[in-house]
């Protein structure tokens, strides 16, 4: 503990009141004793010398058991002001010896000194915390107090406004262009243009208290930019659902063409030269038609076409898309013949990507 800071009477010069009595105090304790000891020396068998010895030894005595009691009182009582006085300017590292006439109350006040410092430290984490938070947000957020002016704006919002915090900072929100938002309603949508940016914003206030007094957080956040980030996403799953389908029905367009080609180049040409290339080309024929409308649904649409059910024989279906994959032969077993109700180009197309895939794991895994 640092020693007692003076009080204003100690640089003056001169004894606080309160010590002038707590010695003033002493003296009228030990006057009776004092007294009676004096009657005593005096009426007492001795000589002058030894008597007035006597009698200044025991006033020298008694004045220094005074200063003693004094200083016992008031230096405890000097080190509770010095560490009210630091707790009332949000010094909270100051910390009493315990050992003293007012121990117990120095206890308290050091454990509210720990109290309030621990909490200080907390909200400086929590205001640290915040403040991180606030930069990281690409909403603008605004807070005013009650008479409008501006008392806090993240990056997001100097950006919106393209000025630095020094130039916005404190001033009110008309001449920031914002007051008609703090009167408007507490959440709209609405298209504006900002000094840094224009376009589809959404705007939502509410009231806030500090200290007693009013105010407003204003959040301004750019729909418009949200909307298109969402859109370029979509956008990019639908290629990449566009390519997965077209790769899977060119895979067996190219394995059909390079099967005919080796067969052309046959010399001799088999007997039935004419009905395997007349199949193939059939069927070359009938998957481009189809991915071709497949497409096409998809450019008008951007999205799966509705399904046109019509009757279709499942079993033929199966049998005709099994002769298109030529990477690995694949065995249809027979069956009884199944009619349903399905789109056939969207079936077909299912059907052709789970064999392709199915191949392709083949030959992967071995």
């Amino acid at each position: 503990m640092t020693p007692p800071t003076e009080s204003h009477a100690q640089r003056a010069g001169r004894m606080p009141r309160f010590e002038r009595r707590v010695l003033l105090g002493g003296l009228l304790v030990a006057a009776p004793a004092w007294l009676l000891v004096g009657a005593l020396l005096l009426s007492g068998p001795w000589n002058a010398t030894l008597r007035w010895a006597l009698l200044i030894a025991a006033a020298v005595v008694t004045l220094w058991l005074a200063r003693w009691h004094h200083r016992r009182v008031s230096y405890p009582l000097y080190t509770l002001s010095s560490l009210l006085e630091a707790l009332r300017q949000g010094d909270y590292s100051l910390r009493g010896a315990s050992n003293s006439v007012l121990g117990d109350v120095i206890y308290d006040i050091n454990a509210l000194a720990e109290r309030l410092q621990h909490e200080r430290l907390e909200f400086e984490e929590s205001s640290y915390l915040l403040g991180k938070t606030l930069a990281a947000l690409d909403s603008a957020v605004f807070v005013f107090d009650s008479e409008r002016r501006l008392r806090l704006a993240n990056p997001a919002a100097q950006q919106l406004l393209d000025a630095s915090r020094d130039r916005v900072f404190g001033r009110t929100a008309a001449e920031l262009g914002l007051e008609s938002l703090l009167d408007g309603p507490d959440t709209q949508l609405l298209a504006r243009t900002f000094p840094g940016r224009n376009g589809r914003f959404e705007v939502r206030q509410a009231a806030l208290r500090s200290g007693g007094r009013g105010g407003r957080l204003l959040v301004i956040n750019d729909v418009g930019r949200v909307l298109r980030e969402e859109e370029r996403q979509a956008w990019q799953r639908l290629l990449r659902v566009l390519g997965h389908e077209v790769n899977n029905s060119l895979a067996p367009i190219q394995s059909m063409a390079g099967t005919l080609a080796t067969l052309v180049a046959r010399e001799p040409l088999p007997d039935d030269w004419r009905e395997d290339f007349q199949g193939g080309l059939e069927l070359i024929g009938h998957r481009a038609e189809a991915l071709g409308r497949f497409l096409s649904s998809y450019s008008r649409l951007a999205r799966l076409p509705p399904p046109q059910p019509r009757p279709l024989d499942l079993a033929a279906l199966v049998g005709k898309l099994a002769k298109l994959e030529q990477r690995l032969p694949v065995r249809v077993e027979p069956g009884e013949s199944l009619a349903v109700q399905a789109d056939a180009d969207q079936l077909e197309q299912a059907l052709i990507n789970l064999l392709h895939n199915a191949v392709e794991a083949a030959l992967t895994t071995g």
